[in-house]
């Protein structure tokens, strides 16, 4: 299973990576305690160095973790202190579900750790508040080449997003961001057993859908299916509607540019009322289940695994998660990508955001070593190279998800599919994994599931399909990306001061009013009333905001 990290809204930059923010309260700290270790990322401090941090942490992910192990036990923290003689103490670890509260609250108090790995959000609160470190100086001298090749490696564009007057508060850790396109996953099976085509029009997969409701696509005799998956949060991580809504040109929650220059928010266009009535069409048709509106993402993957649909918009990792447990479940099951299908006679284009941000990684002011975080960064992908192997294993207590701060290769997808699938047209006994400072993390797995798949390994489908076939999840992705079908979020700024606010509630209005006209509870002119509300309850406020931003900032 893949889990998903949330898209967090990013902080005011231009593309030269010069930071249009007014400058916030002092930043001044206390000077870091010199080391009598050189200037080497890998270069063990001659005294123990405490570095504080707090966590919020779900089990290990590998099943193969030593039972009842916890964080301060973890093989990561272990090598650490053998090897740069960085003792790592938790002010607190909680599971992650409590994690947000529990840091608010030492916020709060003023009560932090050095180390912090926080969203852009809070990074903006900390910033303000003066209780942030000027890493600059220990960034330039202690990252490693590989680190440094991960933070820039967009050109300093995110980088610059977290520099104020020319000096550096806050690492980013960030994604292709074509990792969130939006492909639509559909059972071939079906359309097989069917006689049918997959569809390449929104009419065209109308049809297919009420096939799949009205016509027993999986031979079983019973009418026990419906057509395309859908959970009560339309626009969230998975299993939605984002698919949908972008094929027939709408982009709710983004903002588009429009014919006048100016930005506008997707989610009022007229375009978004087309989705909607498509949508209470096709839920009076029986192409949606009756219950979507009373299902959370669990349930939607619930269906998918048991066989009751077949149709789905998502992104290129679905075969990983949960294709494979409906494969699992039904060897006959067949799932394939295909682009978004067009509306007329436009093709589908999904929404990308200009970055994929996941985290920053900041130092508390008070810090005496600052330089220690750097280290502890490039102490992470110098595991990930082949060497540490024999070691860096679950079964030795090794947990990745327990280890920060964790900078990943913002590339790794591209270059795995590259590498892997050329390790397979070569036949060669491995992938080259490291490269020019680069890891690519996790190749090995799935080079090893490309041949155990391609040697007829059905299990091995998920890993493979998700990431190296040509024909599957990233490989379709390339393609959109590569042919530019795809449309843009053009505001990377922070939240506004009318968005924090009012943001909450203005979604609040949206998630209900689109529900009701699905659900037929409301007319589809509802949406009008909406628009209105809409802008008069902030979100004219919110529009003026974003394009003063826009007008300073954009390139």
């Amino acid at each position: 299973m893949i889990l998903m990290s949330s898209v967090l809204v990013t902080a005011c930059s231009d593309n030269s990576g010069k930071q249009a923010a007014a400058p916030a309260a002092s930043q001044q700290q206390p000077a870091a305690a010199k080391t009598p270790e050189k200037a080497d990322p890998f270069g063990k401090f001659a005294q123990p160095v405490t570095v504080t941090q707090v966590l919020g942490f779900r089990p290990p992910e590998d099943p193969k973790t030593p039972k009842g192990i916890t964080p301060e036990q973890n093989g990561y923290l272990k090598q650490l202190k053998d090897m740069l003689n960085i003792d790592v103490k938790y002010m607190w670890t909680v599971p992650t579900e409590q994690y947000e509260q529990k840091f608010s609250l030492a916020v709060a108090s003023g009560d932090l750790p050095d180390l912090m790995v926080v969203d852009q959000k809070m990074f903006e609160k900390l910033y303000e508040q003066g209780m942030l470190a000027d890493i600059t100086d220990a960034y330039k001298t202690y990252a490693s080449p590989t680190l440094k090749k991960y933070v820039e490696g967009d050109g300093g564009f995110a980088l610059g997003m977290f520099t104020r007057d020319g000096k550096i508060y806050g690492l980013p850790s960030y994604e292709d961001p074509y990792m969130s396109t939006q492909i639509m996953w559909i059972r071939t099976d079906w359309l097989k057993n069917l006689g049918l085509e997959p569809p390449k029009t929104i009419d065209e997969l109308e049809k297919v859908a009420e096939a799949f409701v009205k016509n027993d696509p999986d031979k079983n005799g019973k009418a026990d299916t419906y057509g395309l998956a859908l959970q009560k949060k339309l626009i969230f991580w998975g299993f939605d509607a984002r698919g949908l809504f972008n094929s027939m040109g709408a982009y709710p929650t983004a903002w588009l540019k429009g014919s006048d220059g100016k930005l506008m928010a997707g989610e009022i266009q007229p375009e978004t009322k087309n989705v909607l009535a498509k949508l209470q069409s096709w839920y009076q048709k029986g192409i949606l289940d009756k219950e979507w509106a009373l299902k959370d993402d669990q349930k939607a993957v619930e269906d998918i695994v048991a066989g009751k649909v077949g149709i789905s918009f998502g992104e290129w990792w679905y075969p990983n998660w949960p294709l494979n447990l409906n494969k699992d479940k039904d060897p006959n099951a067949e799932w394939k990508p295909f682009p978004l299908p067009s509306f007329d006679g436009k093709p589908g284009k999904s929404l990308v955001n200009k970055i994929r941000l996941n985290k920053v990684v900041v130092v508390n002011k008070k810090a005496k070593h600052p330089e220690a975080v750097i280290k502890m960064a490039s102490f992470y992908n110098e595991m990930e190279r082949s060497k540490y192997k024999d070691i860096n294993k679950a079964e030795n207590g090794w947990v990745y998800n327990w280890y920060e701060p964790r900078i990943y290769n913002p590339n790794n997808f591209e270059n795995l599919f590259q590498a892997v699938n050329e390790a397979v047209a070569n036949k060669k006994d491995k992938v080259e994994s490291e490269k020019d400072e680069t890891v690519i993390q996790g190749a090995d797995e799935v080079f090893k599931a490309a041949k155990d798949y391609l040697a007829g390994d059905k299990k091995a489908w998920g890993l493979y399909f998700s990431r190296a076939a040509d024909d599957g999840g990233w490989g379709l992705t390339r393609k959109i990306r590569d042919q530019k079908l795809v449309t843009f979020n053009e505001y990377y700024g922070p939240a506004t001061p009318t968005q924090v606010e009012k943001g909450a509630s203005l979604d609040k209005l949206m998630d209900e009013t689109f529900t009701k006209i699905i659900m037929g509870s409301a007319p589809i002119d509802e949406f009008d009333k909406y628009v209105s509300s809409w802008k008069k309850l902030g979100g004219d406020d919110i529009t003026k905001e974003i394009n003063d931003w826009y007008a300073k900032n954009a390139k």
